[in-house]
């Protein structure tokens, strides 16, 4: 399928147009898919993610595009707060690090939170936009919070990473019922972007059965960031929220579709080769990868279990007695089976500590990655 371009284009995305056919040009005609998502995403200046455009709200109203967790209520905050002071205190350190603040707010929640006793949180974040967002946010926290430019050799503490793996580029594979295909982008000539699929040696982890038509993701970059991480924590512990699912269900026979979906103004759809650079791109997470990268690279998984669980354990019920009726709503988004309580899930990896995690005392489902 082709896809038409807009008649009039901003300059912004008349040059992210520019990038993508250009990279499509350098690379023989046919770009792979991770590549695209790449450019479409994080192109300096240009990416949804380094535009300047605000991502994140409550609203379709507030010119946002979805929400997350930290938006919806400061509890999950609070609540993922005490999970990580008691990992703070078993490493014996005072230093934080997220990946991906977004607007900031769980940083501004997990500094409150923790308060003085917290000396040091430090955000890796590619977008120069949404750095200048998160410093007016966080400015009364003054020189306890940095931004790093790239990843520390040597890290002591606590790492928070709050739907960072989903946005990390995918590839994409089709099954035509004979063998494997890579799919990739085509532009001909001035002509629209295209789907196009070429042979490759590429596989899912699971050796199926797969229905002919299936396309699904594999996640080579996200791996890679939890074996970078494993390589730089000495003594800590990292904790992950995303939307995903197991191996067994990711590449389950009846997920003909994949997972890759795009978001804009609070609606959902499934064409990335549309509006490019006015929306964003995910997949869901293989929390099985995930597990299996950092078990690999020597970090201990401490588990794994559905936000709503861990939430709970981390005491966000007793947060909300007393509460308003607001609060109360907000907080049953993130407990909802339907909403955010059962797609999003948790896992948590640790290096040289010795700990009972508090967020994983009930409904850990490690046994199911």
């Amino acid at each position: 399928m082709q896809h038409a371009e807009p008649a009039s284009l901003s300059g912004g995305l008349q040059t992210l147009h520019a990038v993508v056919r250009a990279a499509i040009a350098a690379t023989g005609g046919w770009l792979p898919f991770d590549r695209f998502m790449a450019l479409a995403l994080y192109e300096p200046g240009l990416g949804y993610y380094t535009r300047g455009s605000r991502q994140f709200g409550a609203m379709p109203a507030s010119g946002s595009d979805f929400v997350t967790a930290p938006e919806l209520s400061p509890l999950f905050g609070e609540a993922l707060a005490r999970q990580v002071r008691q990992a703070l205190d078993a490493a014996q350190a005072d230093t934080v690090w997220e990946f991906g603040a977004g607007s900031g707010a769980l940083a501004e929640q997990l500094l409150t939170a923790l308060g003085e006793g917290l000396r040091r949180y430090a955000i890796v974040d590619v977008s120069g936009a949404l750095r200048q967002r998160q410093a007016e946010r966080l400015a009364r926290f003054g020189s306890r919070v940095q931004w790093l430019d790239a990843w520390p050799e040597r890290m002591e503490g606590v790492v928070v990473g709050n739907e960072v793996l989903d946005a990390m580029p995918v590839q994409l594979l089709h099954w035509d019922g004979q063998g494997w295909f890579e799919r990739g982008v085509t532009a001909a000539g001035t002509g629209p972007l295209a789907w196009s699929d070429r042979p490759t040696d590429l596989r899912p982890p699971v050796p199926g059965p797969f229905v002919p038509g299936t396309t699904t993701e594999i996640h080579p970059q996200a791996r890679a960031y939890i074996q970078s991480l494993a390589e730089r924590l000495q003594r800590g512990a990292a904790f992950f929220i995303d939307y995903g699912f197991p191996e067994a269900e990711y590449y389950h026979p009846d997920r003909t579709g994949g997972t890759l979906m795009c978001h804009r103004a609070h609606r959902a759809d499934t064409d990335p080769l549309a509006d490019i650079g006015q929306k964003d791109i995910t997949a869901h997470v293989d929390f099985t990868g995930i597990a299996l990268a950092g078990q690999d690279a020597g970090l201990d998984v401490l588990g794994y279990t559905s936000q709503a669980r861990f939430l709970m354990n981390c005491g966000l019920l007793d947060l909300l007695k007393g509460a308003d009726a607001r609060t109360l709503s907000a907080a049953h988004k993130l407990l909802a089976e339907h909403e955010m309580g059962e797609l999003f899930k948790v896992i948590g990896f640790a290096r040289g500590l010795a700990f009972d995690p508090i967020g994983f005392t009930a409904g850990d489902r490690s046994h199911t990655l």
